[in-house]
C-alpha cells in the first residue's frame, strides 16, 4: 500500500521487511519498488542493500545486483555473501575474471558452503573452457565453428 503522494506507508523498516517478503514469495520486481526506497533513504545501510541485490538478481537486473553486492562488499570485506553475490552477478555479466576473483573469496571465507564452492568450480570451468583448455570443439558439438565460422550445431 502507499499514501497519496506515491510513498509506501511505514518507515524503512517497513519497507525492508516488506520487500525481504516479496522477494521470499517470488516477487523480486515487486521487493525492488520497496528495498529501492528504503535504499534511497538508508544508503549506508549495508543490511538493506545486500537484500536489494538479491531483488536485483532474482530479477534479471544482474549489472545493478553487481554494482549493490560490490557496494556491500568494499564495505565490509568479509562479508561472504556479498563476495559470492558479486561474484555470481559478474558470471552472468559473462565477466568470469571477475566470477572467479569474487566467488574464491567468498570460498576462502566459508569453505563449507558447498553451493559457493559449485559456482567458484563452474566458472573456473568456463574459463578453462575459453581458454581452450579442453582442446578445440569437434565437430557436431554445440558452438562448433566450421571452415567458414558458421556455427553447424
Amino acid at each position: 500500500m502507499s499514501g497519496s503522494d506515491g510513498v509506501p506507508e511505514g518507515g524503512v523498516y517497513d519497507w525492508f521487511r516488506r520487500g525481504a517478503q516479496l522477494l521470499r514469495e517470488g516477487h523480486p520486481a515487486a521487493a525492488v519498488q520497496l528495498l529501492a526506497r528504503a535504499a534511497e533513504a538508508e544508503p549506508e545501510s549495508r543490511s538493506i542493500r545486500e537484500m536489494l541485490a538479491r531483488a536485483l538478481f532474482d530479477a534479471g537486473r544482474f549489472r545493478e545486483a553487481m554494482e549493490n553486492f560490490r557496494a556491500v562488499a568494499l564495505a565490509d570485506p568479509s562479508d561472504d555473501y556479498a563476495q559470492f553475490g558479486w561474484g555470481m552477478a559478474a558470471a552472468r555479466l559473462g565477466d568470469f575474471e571477475t566470477s572467479a576473483e569474487h566467488l574464491a573469496l567468498a570460498v576462502a571465507m566459508r569453505p563449507g558452503a558447498e553451493h559457493y564452492r559449485a559456482a567458484l568450480r563452474q566458472t573456473r570451468a568456463t574459463l578453462a573452457a575459453r581458454a581452450g583448455a579442453y582442446g578445440p570443439l569437434r565437430p557436431g558439438a554445440p558452438g562448433y565453428q566450421g571452415e567458414a565460422g558458421q556455427d553447424t550445431a
